[in-house]
């Protein structure tokens, strides 16, 4: 195979999106507001002024999509379903209009060859809810749970793999305190989201526990209203801690810091449990929960999704009590073009593996990953992201070693399929495999577009 690094036979190769960021008809077919709305309505949240009023015009070219899509050889698409489109109030009576949206882009994709993986959570919580108190009460997990059973009974005869939530960590802890994110050198950059709360720890620490509820809440849901063949699991950005050498020692000391440093998400949905050292930290800001909510948050799921970008931090072992140590990352570490984006793709041989290792779930997706790029339209009409060819071939090189060595890895989903609304940074960052002229709203595949092609067709790193 000319020295490719072949997958896994049944590999999927997919590509991801969120509503928000590409579907534009903001209040269009009885859809009503969601925190993101919201939030980029109001002056100096987002770069330039930037919205998602109209955004990529999914809603209305989500055909001219599917047909890319197809055209480049993807056989997943990853996307998401806005909840105010489905429930414009939150609860209550469905939008019929909304509900007939997704169906037809699902019967799109079903006829291009292309697998559909709705997530039903990426962050466009209806405004209505955060009103009435959003993540910070039990109700809004409750809610969470009718969507998503009203979305898997309208879907799951066509619709087989959900996500329930995407990133916890991101929309909880940037979207209700911010977060200060290293950049190397001792920098950091700081982050906030929608709904742009600036909560205490405690009140922090029981958001955390409503959004894993609700997880737990939507998978029973699902496995309620949707055929018993339909899958379900989560989609988080792991918390991915690199060994600095990989010695059987470092190699522990990371699986430790793995394990501890998603204590708040991943860990206790896998084990049921909140770990010692999460609870001792905490303290009196501990979340308040019961043994039933950790026997609703640790529903059995068919499968785990981790996104994957860059490495949290590099790991040595230490005799402390935690067993590891966070090693701090340089300042002229090779990023790409975000500048919180440290580039390492050993990154991408660990995650999957300690995923594995730590909780052996019985399939592992990668549920995003890829890289801004600094694309421009050249004189011929292409354009030239090599970086991004370079970003996907290292990290899909790792991946590859991972599933050698035993990693459950199922399929890897790029983000993004397109260039979108980039949350706060508007339309300055340019993730996608299509380059969009947010002017005309014209798509033009990218050189990293071709790779990809025939990465899928010879299902192989190339």
């Amino acid at each position: 195979m000319d020295g490719a690094r072949a997958l896994p036979d049944g590999f999927r190769w997919g590509v991801a999106t969120s509503a928000y960021q590409i579907e534009g008809a903001w209040e269009e077919d009885g859809k009503t507001p969601s925190i993101w709305d919201s939030y980029a309505h109001t002056p100096g949240m987002i770069a330039n002024g930037d919205t998602g009023d109209v955004a990529n015009d999914h809603y209305h070219r989500h055909s001219e999509d599917v047909a890319l899509m197809r055209d480049f050889g993807v056989g997943a698409y990853r996307f998401s379903i806005a909840w105010p489109r489905i429930l414009p109030g939150g609860t209550g009576a469905v939008n019929q209009k909304g509900v007939d949206f997704y169906s037809r882009l699902v019967d799109e994709l079903l006829d291009a060859g292309i697998a559909p993986y709705a997530t039903l959570y990426h962050w466009d919580l209806p405004q209505s809810l955060q009103d009435a108190g959003g993540w910070q009460t039990r109700d809004t997990a409750e809610a969470f749970a009718e969507y998503a059973g009203v979305v898997a009974g309208a879907l799951g005869d066509r619709v087989k793999h959900f996500f329930t939530i995407n990133e916890f960590h991101t929309f909880v802890d940037i979207g209700h305190q911010g977060l200060d994110v290293p950049v190397g050198g001792g920098e950091s950059m700081h982050l906030s989201l929608a709904p742009g709360l600036t909560l205490s720890d405690r009140e922090r620490n029981q958001v955390r526990h409503h959004a894993v509820l609700g997880h737990g809440l939507a998978v029973r849901a699902i496995r309620a209203a949707a055929p018993a063949d339909v899958q379900v699991g989560f989609a988080e950005n792991l918390v991915a801690p690199v060994p600095v050498i990989n010695t059987p020692e470092h190699v522990a000391a990371a699986r430790i810091a793995t394990r501890e440093q998603n204590a708040a998400y991943i860990t206790v949905m896998l084990e049921g449990r909140y770990t010692d050292a999460y609870l001792e930290t905490a303290g009196a800001d501990a979340p308040v929960f019961t043994d039933e909510d950790l026997a609703i948050i640790s529903s059995p799921l068919d499968f785990v999704g981790i996104n994957v970008y860059r490495p949290s931090f590099y790991v040595e072992p230490d005799d402390g009590p935690q067993g590891y140590r966070e090693v701090p990352i340089n300042a002229s570490h090779p990023k790409m073009h975000s500048s919180w984006h440290v580039f390492d793709p050993e990154v991408m041989y660990w995650a999957p593996r300690f995923t594995h290792e730590l909780w052996n779930p019985t399939s592992i997706y990668i549920t995003e990953n890829g890289c801004a790029a600094a694309d421009v339209v050249a004189d011929d009409g292409r354009v030239y992201d090599s970086d991004r060819v370079m970003f996907l071939r290292a990290c899909l090189g790792a991946l590859q070693r991972a599933t050698v060595d035993g990693a459950p890895v199922a399929g890897y989903f790029q983000w993004s399929s397109q260039d979108n609304f980039e949350w706060t940074a508007g339309y300055g960052n340019r993730f996608g495999l299509v380059y969009v002229d947010f002017e005309t709203l014209e798509r033009i595949p990218k050189l990293s577009a071709y790779w990809y092609r025939e990465a899928a067709r010879r299902n192989a790193v190339v």
